[in-house]
């Protein structure tokens, strides 16, 4: 059986930012990222394969690091949009 990891979705690891584009399951109430112990996916900043876990402090200039937060719902948006008109 493959092992699984949880990460905090604040962790600075590739497997937590945006543009990031492996297999992971994000819960979003707790605010965790769960993924396999050898996960591997395509950085889409960078365009290249890169390992989950890997910490992002090395990358220093080629990455964008983007916390893994759910978008704002669009009905805020609306909001936003209305008040801007009146």
């Amino acid at each position: 059986m493959e092992r699984k990891l949880i990460l905090p979705a604040e962790l600075r690891v590739c497997a937590t930012c945006s543009y990031w584009d492996g297999e992971r399951k994000v819960d979003s109430e707790l605010q965790v990222v769960v993924v396999a112990d050898c996960c591997e996916g395509e950085c889409l900043v960078q365009t290249k394969t890169s390992h989950g876990l890997k910490h992002v402090r090395g990358e220093a200039e080629d990455c964008l690091w983007e916390h893994l937060a759910p978008d704002q719902p669009t009905a805020e948006l609306v909001g936003l949009n209305d008040s801007k008109s009146a």
